[in-house]
């Protein structure tokens, strides 16, 4: 099917949350520039900076299943809309927050605001489209996140030049734009499902998520790749800007370059890629990851820190929209929000301790232990996806992931 063609097929709810990713995403210029900004302009200690980082990622961590639940009995609709207001209010007063004890309280709240969108988002993609779409359909839905990230950091690193605090106020309002567009916009799912049973629910309802033991295996093999890929946040900018002396600028650049390459790429890359089996594609997405961030230990000037980033966007490329989609199709319809919620909780996870503790062993033992340590990382991700059961790539397949929980091998 031609990349015309895909695009003639998506509906256009797809379309519609597209463009509200692409306008917020436009604005996003504060997490990529978190750690020179607590460091530099709130005078924290690079750990310290870490463990706000670290933080975000804890709260979100906690948050992730809950939110995804949330999901499942409020609806996707109200759910994204909900998250981008809040973040936006959230954004717009973090630049009035010194002190480390009051940052790492906004943090801790933006993670939860922020977070409600992307299993919401997830769930809508898989609830609007059908299996055999799903990973284009994801494409599509990173073209837009991506093509917006082409522009935030980029010009982020322009505007911190002049005031940091802009940075914060330009993605505060792109969100609350985002809010208004999707609340504009007709949306055929606006009210979640009927209950259904009218039994009061348990007090704990929103904690019990079940799981199978192979989407469980799954999300400990995203946590190692997910380590690795966080370290574009946190140490490669420092290692670009303290260790190499560049400007902040080029690692605006650097940002640049991945989401370009994406934009371009991504799209025909996951077409091509429509029938590969699920687990293999995971595990090459993990060692371009490892080849990428591993190959920073001979990286010195910027055109080999150039070919380095471009060997681990093709990992993100790869890699992403397959997890999407692989978590899409197992999931069981009623609990989309939940799988998803559950998904993101093992990024959050690696949120948590990837920044902390790539910015800690920099700090303590060089960029010549933590370059060589991300390629080992990374590879354990891509041999357990190896080990993974392969995955029902078929409708019917799908179908029966519905009714009763897949088997572990």
């Amino acid at each position: 099917m031609t990349y015309v063609e895909n695009i003639k097929r998506m509906p256009r709810e797809v379309w519609i949350l597209c463009l509200a990713i692409l306008v917020n995403r436009t604005g996003s210029m504060v997490l990529p520039f978190m750690a020179l900004y607590l460091t530099k302009y709130r005078d924290l200690t690079v750990v310290q900076a870490g463990t706000v980082l670290m933080v975000y990622g804890l709260s979100a961590l906690v948050a992730s299943p809950i939110l995804g639940r949330l999901t499942d009995r409020l609806g996707t609709y109200r759910m994204m809309n909900a998250s981008l207001y809040l973040t936006g209010l959230v954004l717009l007063v973090c630049p009035f927050v010194s002190g480390f004890g009051p940052i790492l309280a906004i943090t801790a709240l933006l993670a939860v605001a922020n977070e409600g969108f992307r299993p919401a988002s997830m769930a809508a993609v898989s609830e609007l489209v059908p299996a055999e779409d799903r990973k284009p359909a994801f494409a599509f839905i990173r073209l837009a996140i991506n093509l917006g990230m082409s522009i935030g950091p980029a010009l982020g690193g322009f505007l911190i030049v002049f005031s940091f605090r802009s940075l914060f106020w330009i993605d505060g309002l792109t969100s609350l734009l985002a809010g208004i567009m999707l609340t504009l916009a007709p949306w055929p799912t606006k009210t979640p499902a009927p209950a259904e049973t009218s039994a009061r629910p348990h007090p704990l309802a929103l904690f019990k998520i079940s799981i199978d033991r192979t989407f469980a295996f799954f999300l400990l093999a995203v946590v190692p790749v997910g380590i690795v890929f966080f370290q574009h946040e946190s140490a490669m900018p420092l290692y670009m800007v303290r260790e190499l002396h560049m400007p902040e600028f080029y690692f605006g650049m650097m940002f640049t370059l991945n989401t370009v390459l994406i934009v371009f790429l991504e799209v025909p890359l996951n077409l091509a890629m429509v029938n590969w089996d699920h687990r293999r594609t995971m595990a090459l997405g993990s060692m371009c990851y490892a080849v990428g961030f591993g190959a920073m230990l001979f990286a010195h000037n910027v055109w080999s820190l150039v070919v380095t980033v471009i060997i681990w966007t093709f990992g993100e490329m790869v890699l992403f929209p397959t997890l999407s989609a692989y978590v899409a199709e197992i999931a069981p319809a009623a609990q989309r929000g939940s799988y998803m919620g559950l998904y993101m909780m093992a990024f959050n996870l690696s949120f948590a301790v990837g920044p902390w503790l790539g910015n800690v062993v920099l700090e303590r033992f060089g960029s010549h232990i933590l370059w060589p340590s991300t390629f080992v990382v990374a590879t354990i991700s891509a041999l357990m996806f190896l080990r993974m059961k392969p995955s029902a790539q078929s409708e019917t397949q799908a179908v029966l992931a519905v009714e009763e929980p897949q088997e572990a091998t």
